[in-house]
């Protein structure tokens, strides 16, 4: 059968999952009667619960007399890792471009990495039907994209589609017909794509996708580029330094049917394939057959820019909630971790209790906690801080990262001063209909850390804000932090309404009556910007005067509930938040208040 490989690129919400979830139907892979979820390709609970596409996957379709096998892709700047390792799989992308928005930082980012390679694009213009469309526009500005990243005149003489995913279907105009579906969009990735190029000699595939199965053991998806393979053949695998890792054979050969992953017989030069049975390859390693000496060539990665220190939890509520609480657990899960995802590194401090993790930004890290917490793990982690660089004369240099924000006109004024304060420049003011503006900032990674819940305060929730890291550039000074102090708990044991009560004049609280506290957890936000002991412990004391009921009923404010995003960009450099299953709480790095003391003396004389 012919063969054709896409990969569906573009900017966050602007359709690509639901646009998969249309093809699939369409192509026949899913029957009329069969009941399947929204957004089937986002299998994982969070993607289903925040909307968003964490891994890549594959799936395909047939049409016609050939099968189109696609991947989708995310679509946050924190996950881009796994877009770079797809492009070397695929001969053609499909980019979707929001009929309103055009394209966003993420569109620029995934676009000049698929041009790298020399792909040719075929643009499609999506959510059509939206009231403040403005497709013609949208065409033109993905035009200037392409031309500001270099395309050559072949990729510049890219076909536009128009049309709307979530209704299914696509046209060579934007006014339809719309009863043919998405047929326009299948022929013209037949059309435009090229078939696999096929290289001559024995098998031949590089690792592009790794995952965990309970009775295959490890899979790794890739592309074969030359030869075939079957089952019960031997292969070995290749670092990118040439070294042999490992010598096996593939136990299963499995390929993407629709929504099902099916063994065959045989993997043939050109189709995309997962295989099983080798304990030891994993992303951008090359599996050969053993005559083959010389490794593939593997996508270079864009470096991490923000890192993190994930620490074992010594809080006096460490293994009430969680199984998984030593250091070798843990160690185990985040190498397991960065194995599978090229765009994450690992690195064990000195004491061996803590773990340097560095990822692309807070959400990519923030993900990689919450599926932990799930799995029983109990842990500390540090605010995150970014990666810094020295040049060859010596100078300090820290990630910029380019971002862009839609916001009300009447809000852009707060919005233009909070980031000139965290060293940002604008570098462009333009409308985006609608009494919109957007607003285009290169400002350093350290200032955004924690803006993202700061913007929506200022702006009534009407803001929306993207990231793209930009470049690296010469240490821009310091930047004013967080301007409050804390409320730590003196004492441990539960917190008592009326403590709590008597202290809502000193600030907001972050836990609610009954929550288990201890010395040195952070219990409420204070007004003034310095640190206060408090204690939430302390009950109304009863006389025989009055009656024990009387006033005891009191009314508190609802506590400010800190999810784990906030927590990370909230606390400070001698805080911590601790992660369980059941709770996130927050604390002060030193419990004791006179090893606190004592470190604040330390910091002083340093400085």
């Amino acid at each position: 059968m012919k063969l054709r490989n896409i990969a569906i690129i573009a900017h966050v919400d602007h359709g690509k999952t639901t646009l998969v979830d249309a093809m699939l139907r369409q192509s026949g892979s899913v029957r009329e009667n069969q009941r399947v979820d929204e957004r089937v390709m986002d299998s994982g609970d969070i993607e289903r619960e925040r909307g968003i596409t964490i891994l890549a996957k594959a799936t395909s379709v047939v049409w016609k007399d050939t099968r189109i096998n696609i991947v989708d892709t995310p679509g946050h700047a924190d996950f881009g890792g796994e877009v770079e390792r797809i492009l070397n799989m695929v001969d053609g992308v499909v980019l979707l471009v929001d009929s309103a928005e055009g394209p966003m930082p993420q569109t620029k980012f995934v676009v000049g990495k698929a041009l790298k390679v020399g792909l040719r694009p075929i643009v499609a213009i999506n959510k059509i039907d939206r009231p403040d469309a403005r497709a013609d526009e949208v065409v033109n500005e993905v035009f200037d994209l392409f031309a500001a990243l270099d395309a050559t005149d072949e990729q510049l003489d890219f076909p536009i589609l128009y049309g709307s995913g979530r209704d299914g279907w696509m046209s060579h105009d934007p006014s339809g017909p719309k009863e043919l579906g998405l047929a326009p969009l299948f022929d013209l990735i037949l059309e435009h794509v090229p078939e696999p190029k096929i290289e001559e000699g024995p098998f031949r595939m590089i690792g592009t996708i790794l995952e965990a199965n309970n009775f295959l053991g490890r899979i790794v998806t890739g592309r074969v580029l030359s030869g075939s393979a079957k089952p019960n053949q031997t292969i070995k695998v290749l670092s990118q330094d040439g070294t042999v890792l490992e010598t096996g054979r593939i136990s299963k050969i499995l390929a993407f049917r629709g929504l099902e992953r099916q063994p065959i017989d045989e993997a043939v030069a050109g189709d995309i394939v997962a295989i099983a049975g080798l304990s030891k390859g994993s992303v951008a390693d090359s599996f050969v057959d053993p005559s083959v000496n010389t490794p593939l060539k593997a996508q270079p990665i864009d470096p991490p820019t923000v890192t993190m220190s994930f620490l074992v939890n010594d809080s006096p509520l460490a293994g009430t909630e969680g199984d998984k609480v030593t250091s070798r657990v843990i160690r185990d899960r985040l190498l397991k971790e960065a194995e599978g995802n090229v765009a994450l590194s690992v690195e064990e401090s000195a004491d061996k209790d803590s773990f340097f993790v560095s990822g692309r930004g807070e959400l990519q890290l923030a993900v990689l906690i919450e599926t932990m917490r799930r799995e029983g793990f109990e842990l500390a982690v540090s605010r995150p801080r970014v990666v810094m660089k020295k040049d060859e004369d010596g100078t300090l240099l820290e990630p910029i990262e380019e971002v862009v924000i839609d916001v009300d006109e009447e809000h852009a004024g707060v919005v233009v001063q909070k980031m000139s304060e965290r060293k940002a420049e604008m570098v462009e003011l333009r409308p985006s209909g609608g009494n919109r503006q957007r607003l285009v900032f290169l400002a350093p990674t350290r200032g955004l850390i924690g803006y993202q819940s700061e913007l929506l305060t200022d702006t009534r929730g009407t803001a929306i804000m993207n990231r793209l890291f930009h470049s690296y550039q010469p240490y821009k000074g310091e930047i004013a932090g967080r301007v409050n102090g804390v409320l730590i708990s003196n004492d441990a044991g539960e917190a008592v309404a009326y403590a709590l009560w008597n202290l809502e004049e000193r600030g907001p609280m972050v836990i609610e009556p009954g929550a288990k506290v201890y010395q040195g957890m952070i219990v409420g936000i204070h007004n003034r910007d310095n640190d206060l002991e408090v204690n939430v412990l302390k009950g109304k004391k009863l006389t025989n005067i009055r009656a024990a009921g009387k006033d005891e009923a009191v009314k508190l404010t609802p506590p400010i509930r800190m999810t784990l995003e906030r927590a990370l960009s909230w606390i400070q450099d001698d805080e911590l938040v601790e992660v369980t299953p059941k709770s996130i709480r927050l604390r002060k790095l030193y419990l004791d208040p006179n090893e606190r003391k004592r470190f604040e003396k330390q910091k002083a004389t340093a400085a």
